[in-house]
């Protein structure tokens, strides 16, 4: 049985960022307004990360533009995010954030089959210039194969 998710934000800048080491699901505490305006696609990802305080995982700088007829329900557009999770997988989390120097990085917003804001969150460690450089070379070239692949197959 195939799960239906659709996606409201994609961080694509964190592919680009980060080197993606293993991914977590974790629910996220929203306002009615805040989930109103995030199924008109108004949030963004781009310079947000995760960090663990006293046992409960936060989202910050995730941007939740204000619902327009939200009017005194609407929050701070940059408020900091209750993300929901086990103690048990949070525990894990820090240890491996502590001892490793990963960060934790939201890749995705989506909905799941419930009609539940769920957050894609990922361990990551971060890219060094060249890194990119490697990436984009490499990009560059799938896309150089692809190109001479079609013009071969047309003839």
């Amino acid at each position: 049985m195939e799960k239906k998710s659709r996606d409201l934000i994609i961080n694509r800048k964190a592919r680009h960022d980060y080197h993606i080491l293993e991914t977590f699901e974790a629910g996220i505490a929203l306002s009615g307004t805040e989930v109103k305006s995030l199924r008109e696609g108004k949030g963004n990802l781009k310079d947000s990360f995760a960090r663990i305080e006293n046992g409960e995982i936060f989202l910050y700088n995730m941007h939740i533009s204000p619902y327009e007829k939200g009017n005194i329900y609407n929050k701070d557009p940059l408020r900091p995010r209750k993300l929901l999770m086990h103690k048990k997988e949070i525990n894990r989390l820090l240890s491996k954030v502590k001892e490793k120097g990963l960060t934790l990085v939201p890749l995705r917003l989506y909905l799941n089959e419930r009609g539940l804001v769920k957050v894609e969150l990922a361990l990551a460690k971060g890219k060094a210039l060249y890194d990119k450089r490697e990436d984009a070379r490499q990009k560059d070239a799938s896309r150089e194969i692809e190109k001479a692949f079609k013009e071969f197959n047309k003839v």
